[in-house]
């Protein structure tokens, strides 16, 4: 597959932002009804790879689904956006969350500080907010690399799973879920980046206790589930 074939989408920190309380959230009956819809669609359990060989680490899931109706309880689970730079809504899995969420998302990314004109979060960096109507406790918002005009786009890509991961640990949040990174619009080719976010998500494995990715098509989710066999499949006895 070509350099100019596939892309992927992710970001840093600013301050951590406390949890809140999964009680008592706006629009807690619909994040009700989304996390039922998710159980009752069989998409909350996911096929599962232990990311090493040390006691008590962490595990990989890996789901073919919708990335608004993931949730796991509410208070430490998070979803990673894939962003643009100006974190104000956009196409793909990012105008997605920002429906899910309702309009109180977008003005929460208007508040996030511009680093420069019409950038609050570089690419390769990762920002967070809270996540109103959504079934989780945060959004984590990330820009991955345009494949075809970025110098380095692998190091851009490792920078946002890399970063967005830091954020949750900052955060306490156990259980986070991904999609697939700068793999639609920004064509990145879904290989590489498969391997880069299964490597990057083992660096967290006695940080974080699930890191889930969320994959939107047969071919991504068969890719994601190839490649973690190839990297994983030693630590599974």
């Amino acid at each position: 597959m070509s350099r100019a074939a596939t892309r992927f989408f992710l970001t840093r920190s600013l301050l951590p932002l406390a949890l809140p309380k999964s009680q008592g959230r706006p629009g807690s009956s619909i994040c009700a009804a989304r996390a039922f819809s998710m159980a009752a669609s069989g998409f909350g359990g996911g096929e599962a790879f232990r990311l090493s060989a040390a006691p008590g680490a962490g595990a990989l899931k890996l789901h073919k689904g919708d990335i608004t109706l993931w949730s796991v309880n509410g208070a430490t689970d998070a979803i990673v956006n894939a962003a643009n730079e100006r974190m104000l809504g956009g196409g793909g899995v990012d105008g997605a969350i920002h429906r899910a969420a309702g309009p109180e998302l977008v003005q929460a990314c208007r508040k996030v500080p511009e680093v420069r004109p019409e950038v609050r979060c570089p690419t390769g960096e990762a920002r967070i907010t809270p996540a109103f109507k959504l079934p989780v406790s945060r959004v984590i918002h990330t820009v991955g690399p345009i494949y075809d005009m970025d110098k380095h786009p692998e190091v851009s890509l490792k920078n946002a799973y890399e970063n967005s991961l830091k954020l949750a640990k900052e955060n306490g949040i156990q259980y986070i879920a991904f999609p697939a990174i700068s793999c639609g619009v920004y064509r990145y080719p879904p290989k590489e980046a498969s391997k880069i976010a299964v490597s990057t998500a083992q660096q967290f494995s006695e940080d974080i206790k699930e890191v889930h990715f969320v994959l939107f098509s047969d071919d991504l989710y068969e890719i994601w589930h190839e490649t973690a066999q190839e990297m994983l499949s030693q630590f599974q006895k």
